[in-house]
């Protein structure tokens, strides 16, 4: 269950982010509204980053990567509209 709100709060963020146009590369800005202890978990994954100050976070090129399949996982044909 533990790694099924990960992978859930993971595609959330992917699907409520936005693109950072003043970034180096591919990165997706989202709110960081999620429990603290699963961002953590992201972040030490490098699938997200962030600082603890910040009121968002990043998604790293990973975490876009792995959100996409998890998108495919849990939305399945509907992603694809």
């Amino acid at each position: 269950m533990e790694e099924k709100i990960k992978e859930l709060s993971l595609l959330l963020l992917y699907l409520t982010s936005w693109q950072e146009n003043d970034l180096p590369r591919e990165m997706r800005r989202s709110w960081k509204g999620y429990p603290f202890d699963i961002l953590n978990e992201l972040t030490d994954e490098d699938l997200l980053r962030g600082s603890t100050r910040s009121k968002s976070v990043y998604l790293t090129e990973d975490g876009i990567k792995k959100a996409e399949k998890l998108m495919k996982k849990y939305l399945g044909d509907i992603a694809n509209v």
